[in-house]
C-alpha cells in the first residue's frame, strides 16, 4: 500500500474519476511567526473548457477561517501548470497554527462566469513537522462544497415578443446555505442582464433579515430585442448581506438557451409560452 492509501477505502477508485494531483511545501518560522506555503505545480488536471483545456489557478485558505483567502496567477491553456509561488501567513502564533487546515481548492478560471471547481487537498496542520519546509504530493478530490448545500430559488420568466421584454420575477427561495456565524442568512438576490457576455443592467431585491427560506415576489422588466435574445443569458446570484465585511455569494443561477438543462428547459418553456409567467425551481450553483 502506498502511503495516505489507506483512508481511501470504501471508495472504488476506478469509478472515481481522475482529478489530478497537486504539489506543495508547508513550513513555519517560529522566529518570524510565519507560516510558508509554496504552490510548485499540478499534473494531469481534467480539461474543464470547451477547447478542451483549463486555465488552472489555486485558492489558499487556513480554515476554518474562509474570509481570508490568498490565490496564485492563472496558467492559461495547462492541465500541467508549475506556479512556484510563496505565500506568507505572517503574525500567526504556533498554538493559532496548528488549530487550522490547510486548504488547497483548484479551480478553472472562467472569464465570463463562475470559476469551475477542479479539486480540493485539506491538510490539517497539527498533523505536520513544520519546523522545516517539508514538500508533498497529494491527489486533488472532487470538492466538497457541492451545489446541493447551497439551496433552491423559485423564479418564474415572462417573455413578451410584441414588448420586446422578459420579466423576471424573483418568487422565493427554501433551504439557502447559512453563511453567518449565528447559522442564518440575510439574502437578496441580483438580476444581471447580459448581452454576448457584456454586462447590460442590474437590478436587485430587498434583504430579507435572518431567512434561510426568504419570500421576496419582486418582479423585475427587461428590454431584450427578439434578435437579441439568443445571445442573451441572466444570471441571478442570490447573496448574503454583510454589515461589515463584503457580501458573500450564497449561489448563482445562469439563464439562457445554452446553460445548463434545467436552465435550458426554462428558458425554451418561456420562449414557447409568450405573454405567460412560467415558474421553475432552480437548483443554486456554485
Amino acid at each position: 500500500l502506498s502511503p495516505g492509501s489507506e483512508d481511501d477505502e470504501g471508495h472504488d477508485s476506478s469509478t472515481r474519476e481522475n482529478l489530478g494531483r497537486i504539489q506543495f511545501s508547508v513550513g513555519y518560522s517560529f522566529q518570524e511567526s510565519t507560516l510558508t506555503v509554496k504552490i510548485l505545480k499540478a499534473q494531469e488536471l481534467p480539461a474543464k473548457d470547451f477547447s478542451g483545456t483549463s486555465d488552472p489557478f489555486v485558492k489558499i485558505y487556513l480554515l476554518p477561517d474562509k474570509k481570508h483567502k490568498l490565490e496564485t496567477k492563472v496558467k492559461r491553456k495547462n492541465l500541467n501548470p508549475h506556479w512556484n509561488e510563496t505565500f506568507l501567513f505572517e503574525g500567526f502564533p504556533y498554538e493559532k497554527v496548528v488549530q487550522r487546515v490547510l486548504y488547497l481548492q483548484v479551480l478553472d478560471y472562467d472569464r465570463f462566469s463562475r470559476n469551475d471547481p477542479i479539486g480540493e487537498v485539506s491538510l490539517p496542520l497539527n498533523k505536520l513537522d513544520l519546523t522545516q519546509m517539508q514538500t508533498f504530493w497529494k491527489e486533488l478530490k472532487p470538492c466538497s462544497d457541492g451545489s446541493g448545500s447551497r439551496g433552491e430559488l423559485l423564479l418564474s420568466l415572462c417573455y413578451n415578443p410584441s414588448a420586446n421584454s422578459i420579466v423576471v420575477n424573483i418568487i422565493k427561495a427554501r433551504n439557502l446555505k447559512a453563511m453567518d456565524i449565528g447559522g442564518t442568512s440575510d439574502p437578496y438576490v441580483k438580476v444581471w442582464l447580459m448581452y454576448k457576455d457584456k454586462r447590460v443592467e442590474k437590478k436587485k431585491t430587498v434583504v430579507m433579515k435572518r431567512c434561510l427560506n426568504p419570500v421576496f415576489n419582486e418582479s423585475f422588466i427587461f428590454d431584450i430585442p427578439t434578435e437579441k435574445l439568443r445571445e442573451t443569458t441572466i444570471i441571478i446570484t442570490v447573496m448574503d448581506k454583510d454589515k461589515l465585511s463584503r457580501n458573500d455569494v450564497i449561489g448563482k443561477i445562469y439563464l439562457s438557451w445554452k446553460s445548463g438543462p434545467g436552465e435550458v428547459k426554462h428558458w425554451k418553456d418561456m420562449i414557447a409560452h409568450p405573454r405567460q409567467a412560467v415558474a421553475q425551481w432552480h437548483q443554486l450553483k456554485a
